[in-house]
């Protein structure tokens, strides 16, 4: 699971392999060290409400994303276009655009003939 973070926009990229484990009802995880500084967790999960919801404190996040949207993309797979979802933040121009999106490049590389 990759996350990059560009002002109010978070983007999530993960690959088949971990897009079959949300799908299986798992959780995804990561951590990172920032040397002998801090580190951040983060936690991504399907549920069955219709909207995506951040949850946890700085150091350790968890992502809910909405069961019926992910199943859909990933029927569409593959696809350049994500799901993108408005997380309303606590004042006007707090709102954090949330981007989600599968990398399939490992799988269509698996199935061209060498």
């Amino acid at each position: 699971m990759k996350w990059q973070i560009d002002g109010q926009k978070l983007r999530l990229r993960i690959d088949e392999d971990e897009l079959a484990i949300l799908l299986a009802g798992g959780m995804l995880e990561t951590r990172t060290q920032f040397a002998t500084a801090f580190a951040l967790r983060g936690a991504l999960r399907l549920t069955p409400g219709a909207d995506a919801a951040l949850s946890g404190a700085a150091d350790a996040w968890r992502i809910d994303l909405p069961d019926a949207a992910v199943r859909g993309h990933a029927a569409r797979l593959p696809t350049r276009e994500g799901l993108r979802f408005a997380l309303p933040g606590k004042d006007d121009g707090d709102t954090l655009e949330l981007l989600f999106d599968v990398d399939v490049r490992d799988s269509v590389r698996r199935r061209r003939p060498s």
